[in-house]
């Protein structure tokens, strides 16, 4: 007999943090009904996850938040670098690095910027910005079990406030509740990877005379050394909130309860070198690190994202930013296919994608504890320092998945960063002008596949706006040039052709999240039939 359903939504998303939010954020943007469902009673209270690298700042923007993420930041906009020392009043000092972006060169590659934002202040904007677009977040509601058939995921909640239980019927589960993820050991998924990494205490406090030692120092974070009272010390308004992160040991036997009050307040004093330091502790939160990934992201109709997917060290908070693009690459995909212009095999498009990707930056993220020497992690002797660090978070690659003309045995991460038009590629950033107003070329990848073609390629507008008609998916085409017909004009000085890679009669057709799907270096003899050809093979259809 069936169960008496109460609800019926197209996507269940299970895990209200940020990469749940992120989901919630991303399907409403794209008009996906949708139900989230998070067992705590409201978003994260703890400071920490505050890294939000350039990528995720450019998915925001494109979302409409990258604004209110930034005001959301203000009190640490200030803050750069990360310091290393034995203490904050010696005289032995490091700068691991001082600027995230030197010399400002980001802004070539990109309209946003690296932003310093933790968590418990993000997630309150990820929420009001999902709520306004109809989602339904629901806190204090637990997953107790689901099943799945050929036609949807039967998922049975409960309340954890009333008990109530209600069941919900949902064509498609995205499970983003975290490395414990019970979504995962029901599928019965494996993981594979170097495992625990090291554990550590996260300690939030007040000292208010500790912001005269850290002086003008307004670092992301500074690794105090000490051997004695090693740990990480982190800003949290530059004045009297401050988190530091102590090494646990409990492979050694050592208990949690022994992080006591009076412990946390000497390890403090220690460690930055003021040994009458008024401190106050406010919280304590283990954490553990560790690298590992899903052996698969999906089964059947259930999804896995960020932690339940993947786990990485927190240095550089890879971790929080890969599970974010996660979810952006997913979301477009249920779109696409509960909109009926995509196959259902495109959704298999998603671990392809983003597993490989995982992978790399789980083993970059490793790496950079131990060249920072974080707190309980070994250092690894040779690892240079922000080597590859951009190439990571914005030049990652896609050589397999819902692409055309990659090379499948291509890199996941180059060894250095660029930005050509490539397929499976991030489409490069350009400055446009279209009715005297600036945007990027970003910009205009959300809602549907989109086509830019040079000045010459006014074949391909046409050709590529029959293909979509007649396959059913919205696409907008647009010309690139100084000319009264175009429909977009370039920056004084900037190539459109030269930065996708293709002459002045070429394309490049650009999917909804941003990646270049396919392109053209030059005309066609047929359009419509290169376009249509193309679409076929990227969605599947």
């Amino acid at each position: 007999m069936n169960p008496k359903v109460d609800d019926r939504v197209p996507v269940l998303i299970v895990g209200g943090s940020l990469v749940g939010l992120s989901a919630s954020l991303f399907l409403g943007r794209l008009g996906v009904r949708h139900l989230l469902v998070e067992k705590h009673a409201d978003t994260s209270h703890h400071p920490r996850g505050r890294g939000n690298n350039v990528r995720t700042m450019e998915l925001y923007r494109v979302a409409g938040i990258e604004a209110a993420i930034r005001e959301a930041a203000s009190v640490l906009a200030a803050n750069h670098g990360i310091l290393q020392a034995p203490s904050l009043t010696g005289a032995e000092q490091e700068w691991l690095f001082r600027e995230i972006d030197p010399g400002g060169r980001l802004a070539r590659f990109s309209p946003s910027a690296w932003c310093l934002c933790s968590q418990n202040d993000l997630e309150p904007v990820l929420l009001r910005a999902a709520r306004e677009l109809g989602g339904d977040v629901r806190f204090s509601t637990e997953l107790v079990s689901f099943e799945q058939d050929a036609e949807g995921v039967t998922a049975l909640l409960r309340s954890r406030e009333t008990g109530e239980e209600r069941t919900v019927r949902a064509q498609y589960l995205v499970a983003a509740d975290g490395p414990r993820s019970p979504a995962r050991e029901r599928l019965g998924i494996g993981q594979s990877g170097k495992g625990e990494l090291f554990h550590n205490v996260s300690i939030t406090f007040r000292a208010k005379r500790l912001a005269e030692a850290v002086g003008d120092r307004h670092f992301i974070a500074c690794y105090l050394t000490n051997p004695e009272a090693d740990g990480a010390l982190l800003p949290v308004d530059n004045h009297e909130e401050w988190v530091f992160h102590a090494p646990w040991h409990p492979e050694h036997g050592e208990p949690l309860e022994a992080f006591t009050d009076e412990r946390c307040v000497r390890h403090i004093r220690a460690a930055v070198g003021i040994p009458d330091l008024e401190v106050e502790v406010t919280g304590k939160a283990p954490w553990h690190a560790a690298e590992r990934v899903a052996d698969r992201y999906s089964a059947g109709r259930v999804f896995l994202a960020g932690d339940s997917a993947h786990e990485m060290s927190p240095t550089g908070a890879f971790g929080s930013n890969t599970g974010i693009q996660d979810a952006h690459n997913l979301a477009w995909k249920l779109a696409a296919v509960l909109c009926g212009w995509a196959g259902p095999e495109l959704l298999e498009s998603y671990g392809r994608e983003r597993q490989p990707v995982a992978r790399v930056t789980g083993e970059r993220a490793s790496a950079r504890s131990a060249e920072h020497s974080h707190p309980g992690y070994a250092v690894v002797p040779g690892v240079g320092r922000q080597a590859g660090v951009l190439a990571v978070a914005l030049g990652y690659r896609y050589p397999a998945g819902a692409v055309v003309g990659t090379d499948p045995a291509g890199p996941v991460v180059p060894e250095q960063f660029g930005a050509n038009g490539e397929p499976g590629s991030r489409a490069p950033h350009q400055w446009l002008l279209r009715a005297g107003v600036k945007l990027s070329t970003l910009d205009l990848y959300e809602q549907a596949m989109v086509l830019l073609t040079g000045p010459e390629g006014g074949a391909w507008l046409d050709g590529a706006r029959r293909a979509a008609d007649r396959l059913a998916v919205p696409l907008d085409a647009y010309r690139i040039g100084t000319g009264a017909e175009d429909d977009l004009a370039p920056e004084p000085g900037a190539d459109f052709t030269e930065l996708h890679g293709v002459r002045p009669d070429g394309a490049v057709l650009v999917r909804p999240d941003g990646f270049v799907a396919w392109r053209s270096e030059g005309a066609a003899a047929d359009p419509e039939s290169a376009v249509a050809t193309a679409l076929r093979a990227v969605l599947k259809i």
